[in-house]
């Protein structure tokens, strides 16, 4: 079989399965010169046939090739090599083309793996277009990022917000990240000085307290209940706190919602305290019952919350973006802040996310992605009840991208943890995330990339594997 001239073998005695080998064929044949940009490639039903392949398995490796900047599908024109230069084409052999930076290599998630959207769900061919589009316009008076971020995203965002969220902000409220730790990092510089006590959740994200702390700021751990952060105990332990860290629509790691008379409380605190609130929305727009909650500062009147998005769960961590609406009063802070330490984001992804979001894309993405998780939830809740039955207890919430799963009759997460992450799954014990107050042991699981019920089920069967070899036997366990 030739592919535009070129012979595309595969070779049953490589470790490599099929879908990387033909990207590494197609890759490396762009890289010599076998195939010149322009040239068509064949059909995915075509070289399927004639490699007597799966269509799946073509579409796969097209999927990457197309992520990564190599081809280019033009429709009725069929799918073509990308007009990368020779040079970006060789460099791709070790690393990719420059709008592969805002794409997922060919690695594969791990399974059970926290914070990953669905890589397999996202929408490359498209991407791909919009980034050709971004590049064929540009112009030679593209210089430096702003440091507080591209108009257009900001006035993106802002849009979003006021839709989807609930909040209302001015596209100059909005500064661009990259990520949440430099969010917070930007928070920390122009607000904390050393020892100001900052509220953290307890259980809550490891890096947050280890940045606060970095910053030389004292992190207060705050208790975490079924209604979510408890204000009073915050207030108890230090009522004079300077910041606080939360995640009230969906509690990281244990899922709950911050009741609204908690959300009240800890407005009203906040103001009475000079205070502010940075509210973590990590994951809030995947709620599988009912809509997403509005956000902590939609209810803002007195200009104390700080808002903190990512598209990291809503598109690609590899994007490496996200974001802060602060009070319109704090806005010549973190403008000088920016100035004075941030270099800017990418231009050319943010502008094609820009795109992404003022198109419509972004929404039915959302849409598209609430749906798929909620089937992939089931089939991994579906299957853990299937292997475990009473010996694990799934904590379902209203929304999420994880997981919570409580263990009966064990007492340590975290051996059975290493023990599983010893075979090859990527959970995580909930008491890695413990700060002072201890917790009930439990597991993390992500499950947004598990593909199937037959996926879930074999996941599962492993887990237990590891739930034997990390304890024991005993009567029970079997």
């Amino acid at each position: 079989m030739s592919a535009s001239g070129f012979p595309l073998k595969l070779d049953p005695s490589e470790a490599s399965p099929y879908y990387r080998q033909i990207y590494a064929r197609v890759r490396d044949a762009v890289a010599d010169g076998r195939l010149r940009p322009g040239d068509r490639v064949p059909s995915i039903r075509g070289l399927a046939s004639a490699l007597g392949l799966a269509r799946g398995t073509v579409e796969a490796a097209y999927d990457l090739l197309i992520g990564e900047g190599y081809l280019l599908p033009q429709g009725q024109a069929g799918t073509r090599v990308a007009a990368i230069g020779p040079h970006a084409a060789r460099l791709g052999r070790t690393r990719p083309a420059a709008p592969a930076a805002a794409l997922p290599g060919p690695r594969s998630p791990r399974p059970f793996q926290l914070g990953l959207p669905a890589l397999d769900a996202f929408p490359h061919a498209l991407w791909s277009r919009l980034i050709a589009r971004r590049l064929r316009g540009a112009t030679q008076e593209d210089g430096y990022p702003a440091p507080a971020g591209d108009p257009g995203l900001r006035e993106a965002i802002a849009a979003h917000l006021a839709l989807s969220r609930g909040l209302r902000c001015a596209p100059a409220q909005v500064f661009v990240t990259a990520g949440y730790r430099h969010t917070l990092d930007l928070v920390a510089r122009t607000l904390l000085r050393p020892g100001d006590p900052v509220w953290i959740e307890d259980p809550g994200f490891p890096p947050t307290r280890q940045l606060v702390e970095a910053h030389g700021a004292r992190a207060v751990a705050v208790p975490v209940d079924a209604e979510g952060l408890c204000v009073a105990e915050g207030r108890r332990c230090a009522a004079r706190a300077r910041l606080a860290v939360v995640t009230p629509s969906h509690q990281a790691p244990l899922g709950v919602a911050l009741a609204l008379p908690r959300r009240l409380e800890l407005l009203a605190w906040a103001a009475a305290a000079e205070a502010r609130v940075l509210e973590d929305d990590y994951d809030g727009e995947y709620r599988y019952q009912g809509r997403p909650l509005p956000a902590l500062a939609s209810l803002d009147r007195e200009g104390v919350v700080y808002y903190a998005g990512t598209f990291s769960k809503v598109l690609l961590p590899s994007l490496r973006l996200a974001y802060v609406v602060v009070p319109e009063r704090d806005v010549p802070r973190f403008e000088a802040t920016c100035a004075a330490f941030h270099g800017g984001c990418p231009q050319l992804v943010q502008a094609v996310v820009a795109d992404f979001m003022l198109e419509g894309h972004l929404a039915r993405h959302v849409k598209k992605m609430r749906g798929l998780y909620a089937r992939r939830r089931a089939a991994v809740v579906e299957a853990l009840q299937a292997v475990f039955g009473a010996r694990l207890r799934v904590e379902l919430q209203a929304g999420g991208m994880h997981l919570l799963a409580r263990l009966q009759g064990r007492a340590d997460d975290r051996a059975l943890a290493r023990a599983a992450q010893r075979a090859g799954l990527a959970l995580q014990a909930l008491s890695d995330w413990q700060h002072e107050h201890a917790v009930e042991p439990g597991l993390l699981l992500g499950f947004t990339n598990v593909a199937d019920p037959a996926a879930a089920r074999e996941l599962a069967e492993a887990l237990r594997a590891a739930w034997h070899h990390s304890s024991p036997r005993r009567r029970g366990d079997e």
